[in-house]
């Protein structure tokens, strides 16, 4: 990994194609199929005969991370994991990506080497290769776009719309971990502006602020349904919310829906920490977003493959369209489903 460095180095001292160097001199290639990565005026990738998926996302300061909170070396790995996430969603497997930053000079050379420590660590975590992107500089803070590069054979995709009716709705871990990791971080921050003095209190919250800062791409789930001979008729992962997303399925597959609130999986800190600020701990699960887990529909012959897996839970089942979106409370009514997750085009839940 990068030499630890007591001083400051400006990134002028090194130029663009100086961090470039230095960067590739730290890339480890996993995968055969990477055949040329950086260092030429493109990436060469065999794809072995199978389809190609591709996946970006932009993360912009002060939009999608904040700095007083968010360590460089989680942003940088959280980046490639969010990507991979996309692709796991595809039924796919994920092999390469690039990175491309603009940074402004107020970032040094060690600030950047402790992003790319993230982000190669991602890498090795989960076999994939860094075979390229762009460095820039930039007026106002910094923006990361990863790109991530994944195979499947043709019939092993699955996309959002081939859910059928009677389907059921499957998700993977649990939900609203990530957004109560995100209220503990903001109201510590906040704590911090009013009173600079006052340390944060952040124990025993672990699990809900690895959750927020360094969420996993359930390779392990994709792994899992390959093991079962599964493949799933539909499936996306749960960026915005998940009933966001339950719409995303429903609305690409012409289907309605019946979610059960007593089967979604909340997990006991998130729960607490919900109930502390004063928020249902189902509207944190519905509407939170950032948990980065599996959402998929599977056929009722599969139900007994996953019937006990501690991996999945069974949350619902595809209607027809003119069933339209429902929620089952606990004491069994009924309550239109409502989708409030991320907009990224308004500074708020729309």
């Amino acid at each position: 990994m990068f030499e630890n460095k007591d001083n400051r180095t400006e990134l002028s001292e090194l130029g663009e194609f100086g961090l470039i160097d230095l960067i590739k001199k730290n890339v480890t290639i996993q995968n055969q199929s990477s055949l040329k990565g950086i260092g030429d005026d493109a990436a060469v990738i065999d794809s072995e005969g199978k389809r190609t998926v591709i996946s970006t996302d932009m993360l912009m300061e002060g939009i999608h991370f904040d700095l007083s909170y968010v360590p460089l070396k989680h942003l940088g790995y959280k980046a490639v994991a969010v990507n991979l996430s996309d692709i796991y969603a595809m039924n796919a497997e994920p092999k390469q990506i690039t990175v491309s930053i603009a940074i402004s000079n107020r970032f040094s050379l060690e600030a950047v080497e402790e992003l790319y420590s993230g982000i190669f660590l991602a890498c090795k975590n989960y076999k994939v290769d860094l075979v390229g992107g762009d460095t820039t500089s930039s007026k106002s803070g910094l923006a990361l776009s990863i790109t991530a590069i994944g195979v499947a054979n043709d019939n092993d995709l699955v996309y959002r719309n081939g859910a059928k009716e009677s389907n059921l709705l499957v998700v993977s871990g649990d939900l609203g971990g990530a957004y109560m990791g995100l209220q503990i971080l903001e109201r510590e921050k906040q704590i911090f502006v009013e009173s600079p003095k006052v340390q944060p209190e952040l124990d025993g919250n672990d699990y809900i602020l690895e959750r927020q800062l360094k969420p996993e791409p359930r390779a392990d789930v994709y792994q899992m349904l390959r093991d079962l001979n599964i493949k799933p008729t539909a499936m996306i992962d749960i960026s915005d919310g998940l009933a966001s997303e339950i719409f995303h399925l429903c609305s690409q597959s012409g289907l309605g829906i019946e979610l059960f609130e007593e089967k979604i999986p909340i997990d006991p800190q998130t729960f607490e920490r919900a109930m502390e600020f004063g928020i249902d701990p189902t509207v944190a699960a519905l509407s939170g977003g950032e948990d980065y887990e599996l959402l998929f529909a599977i056929n009722m012959a599969d139900y007994d493959k996953i019937k006990n897996n501690p991996l999945v839970t069974v949350i619902g089942h595809f209607t027809p369209k003119n069933n339209g979106y429902y929620l089952v409370a606990k004491d069994g009514s009924k309550h239109e489903l409502k989708a409030q997750g991320w907009n990224a085009f308004l500074d708020k839940k729309d």
